[in-house]
């Protein structure tokens, strides 16, 4: 049975990365923003257990994420809103695994000797990973150094939750290289990140996407 759910990790790992992304599209923001998308990042956390699953130490590092951003939740239904230090918790916690999860992604995708359907999944969810570490690191700086990004968005988003949707917002912008300009990093730290984010995308493509493009093309030949 667990053999069975291994083969489709990829598949359960990126159909939860795109309900975190675009839940808010059918179910109206404030539920969405306030409980539903915590819980979608603790399925996302499950599927993560899944993936690493065959590799011992990391799936005992993911279950341990999973159980302290489960800890953080319970604790953040308490009040009507997340403490900054709770909240910093979690992106703590978050930026680790999607670090880790990444990074075996990438491995998995790098290392298959057969490209199918399980390796684009598995390729499209390695990149989408790469959007959610730019948010976490975005959210952190901003968090620590609050004014880092400034825009007519971040002015209206008045509340942490808006504040979140906007700078998740600005990181995919970032990293598929649009650049609407709409809100723009106005620090040192900030602009570096920005940098980073925009580089670890074309990165993917160029290399990791080519790569397996590459090993479609002489499989077929």
């Amino acid at each position: 049975m667990f053999e069975k759910l291994y083969r489709h990790r990829f598949e359960f790992f990126l159909s939860s990365q795109v309900a975190v992304l675009f839940g808010s599209l059918l179910v109206p923001p404030a539920v969405f923003e306030n409980f539903l998308d915590p819980i979608l990042f603790l399925v996302n956390l499950l599927a993560g257990v899944l993936l690493l699953s065959h590799i011992k130490k990391l799936m005992l590092f993911s279950i341990a994420m999973l159980g302290v951003s489960f800890i953080v939740f319970i604790f953040s239904l308490e009040g009507p809103s997340e403490s900054t230090t709770l909240g910093f918790i979690r992106m703590i916690g978050y930026f680790l695994f999607y670090l880790v999860v990444t990074f075996e992604i990438i491995r998995q995708v790098w290392n298959a000797k057969e490209i199918n359907g399980k390796v684009i999944f598995g390729l499209t969810s390695g990149y989408i990973s790469l959007g959610l570490l730019g948010f976490f690191v975005c959210l952190s700086i901003e968090l620590i150094y609050p004014g880092s990004f400034q825009g007519a968005l971040l002015d209206a988003a008045g509340q942490t939750q808006s504040l979140a949707e906007q700078l998740m917002y600005f990181s995919f912008v970032t990293l598929l290289t649009i650049g609407y300009g709409d809100i723009l990093p106005v620090t040192d730290l900030a602009q570096k990140a920005s940098i980073l984010i925009g580089l670890s995308g074309q990165f993917y493509l160029v290399i990791i996407t080519a790569v397996v493009v590459g090993k479609y093309v002489s499989k077929n030949k």
